[in-house]
């Protein structure tokens, strides 16, 4: 069986996910990443990793339906096998997620449910029906949001999801401690990527808004995020647990 430790990446095919798997990689830990419908830039990343001399594999994954959850872990297991030549994984990192941007007074049912679904409800029942293949002394990262922190206007819905997270994590880690796996928050700014159909990155007065409300003086971008994460699983970091990590640059502090 490989020594070689393996990540589980959720939306690991673009934006913040890719730049996770790409900086795991790096630290030679071998990736299993998601995608919803990408299948050729999951596949990219695959082989950007493999040219690294790291081991990759890529499966769909729907994170907001949770009734596809056993039958993807079944198709996790021979993935282990195959691939890495191992039984279980030894990180969880839950990315997946979309954006929503709608007031509060406009946000519909329909709406928060699909947020509650991927940022919440999808990410509590991943994480659960992971639990046996994840190695004792594994590492559990979720991925939160400065918006848990701050409020901007159009974000009641998915902020509050993100809030819950935070609280989830401790939860993890107190509960799974018995096991030597610690759980950690990772709370992104506002980052310059395709996320939420652009709008940092495309929308110069926004971008604008969030540099000046920025310590560092920018909006971020994926390449601030990924270090992070990856070096939460090194063993350097083997005593943080049940914390919220933001990387904003030091926004509206």
């Amino acid at each position: 069986m490989t020594t070689t430790k393996i990540a589980l990446v959720t939306g690991g095919s673009r934006g913040l996910g890719k730049d996770m798997a790409l900086n795991l990689a790096k630290k030679g830990i071998d990736v299993l990443l998601t995608y919803n419908s990408k299948q050729d830039e999951a596949q990219a990343v695959v082989s950007e990793i493999e040219q690294m001399g790291q081991r990759a594999a890529a499966l769909q994954l729907d994170t907001s339906n949770v009734a596809s959850f056993d039958a993807f872990f079944e198709q996790v297991k021979p993935t282990l096998a195959q691939t890495f030549q191992a039984e279980q994984f030894n990180f969880l990192i839950n990315n997946a997620g979309t954006a929503l941007y709608a007031p509060f007074a406009e946000t519909t049912e329909e709406q928060f449910d699909q947020v509650f679904n991927i940022h919440l409800k999808g990410v509590f029942f991943l994480t659960q029906k992971a639990l046996p293949l994840i190695a004792d002394g594994g590492r559990i990262i979720n991925i939160s949001s400065g918006l848990a922190r701050f409020s901007m206007p159009g974000s009641s819905a998915y902020g509050s999801m993100k809030g819950a997270i935070e609280t989830l994590t401790r939860y993890l880690a107190k509960e799974l401690g018995p096991r030597g796996i610690a759980a950690n928050v990772v709370a992104p700014g506002a980052i310059a990527t395709d996320f939420g159909g652009g709008r940092v990155r495309d929308n110069a007065e926004l971008n604008k808004q969030v540099a000046s409300a920025t310590a560092l003086g920018r909006v971020g971008v994926a390449e601030d995020i990924g270090g992070v994460v990856a070096f939460l699983c090194t063993d350097e970091a083997r005593w943080i647990n049940g914390q919220r990590i933001e990387a904003s640059g030091g926004m509206n502090l």
